[in-house]
């Protein structure tokens, strides 16, 4: 898909405002955006640009990752960073990460990126106030800084998924609530993993000249280091909590698998006791459907008070010992 936009200025309310306008065609000062793009419109971008090729076809693998790069020949800037997606599998929600990449040129700015990236809906929609496509750097680091926002929208709410997980595993532990957190923690580390790495690649901005940047930039610069590192933060803190909880329900499930095998065992131990008393004495005690019961009947009923107190002895002695 290739898309080409443009800023002008249209009166809303009697007031100049920028909007964001779709052309058909590439030209100076324009945003060319491309996701999942065929081979005839990453030609048709090469020729009319002068883009490196392989500066359109770093950030179609899905396997590369957040860093910088300078062509010296062009001088076009070419920058990949993790941005977070939603994919959905029936009623589950998987939270994963994908490059994108933002290539600063002399006239124009590009987009590109193996899937629709959903931080760019927001630029596309005109829903981004002091946005205009001629400041290249600046618009640059606004798709920085909203796809930190991305991070931190989507790591509130795994955070409130993880507590509603929580809630449903204290009233009953259920290997569907186990697989939700499992997924959960999987997808914090792949968050934690690619925003760490986009830290390093916008640290590395801030202590080159890679990119020319007036004063506002560095400013704004500032404040999308700022939002990767607490989303990182955040993203950390969410991935120890997985943990600590998986490994606290883990040690439950031992404790009550253990419960459960200490009372079998004594009731196993309790059981054991009669058994082995009626066995011994069995075959020389008169039973009550025998003709000699009635004129000896103590033997039989010893027996059985016998029994009962050796059970009741041994249930004391396992509740001393805890067993019980």
């Amino acid at each position: 898909m290739l898309e080409m936009y443009v800023t002008k200025q249209i009166a809303v309310k009697g007031k100049m405002v920028n909007h964001l306008e779709r052309i058909d065609e590439i030209r100076d000062d324009c945003w060319i955006n491309m996701y999942a793009p065929t081979e005839d419109e990453l030609h048709h971008v090469e020729e009319k640009t002068g883009l490196p090729s392989e500066f359109l076809r770093y950030p179609l693998d899905e396997e590369e990752r957040p860093r910088i790069d300078l062509d010296d020949d062009t001088g076009d800037v070419l920058l990949i960073i993790d941005i977070p997606y939603v994919r959905k599998e029936g009623q589950n929600i998987h939270y994963e990460t994908a490059p994108l990449g933002i290539i600063i040129m002399k006239h124009n700015l590009l987009t590109i990126s193996l899937r629709d990236a959903p931080v760019l809906d927001q630029f596309s929609a005109n829903r981004v106030r002091d946005f205009i496509v001629n400041f290249r750097t600046r618009f640059a680091y606004q798709i920085l800084l909203a796809g930190a926002k991305d991070y931190l929208k989507l790591l509130r709410y795994m955070d409130k998924t993880l507590d509603a997980s929580e809630r449903e595993l204290a009233k009953s532990i259920s290997n569907k609530d186990l697989y939700k957190h499992l997924e959960l923690g999987k997808s914090l580390i792949y968050f934690s993993t690619s925003l760490k790495s986009n830290e390093a690649v916008l640290e590395k901005l801030m202590r080159g000249r890679i990119v020319k940047q007036y004063e506002d930039d560095e400013d704004l610069l500032e404040d999308v280091l700022i939002e990767f590192k607490q989303a990182r933060e955040m993203a950390d803190i969410y991935a120890s909590i997985v943990n600590g909880t998986m490994d606290a329900y883990a040690s439950i499930i031992n404790n009550n698998m253990n419960v459960i095998m200490k009372i079998m065992a004594a009731a196993t131990i309790v059981l054991s006791v009669p058994t082995v008393i009626t066995s011994f004495f069995g075959q020389n005690v008169p039973m009550p459907w025998n003709n000699d019961f009635r004129s000896q009947p103590l033997p039989f009923i010893g027996v059985l008070v016998f029994c009962v107190i050796c059970i009741v002895g041994t249930v004391v002695i396992l509740k001393r010992k805890r067993m019980l």
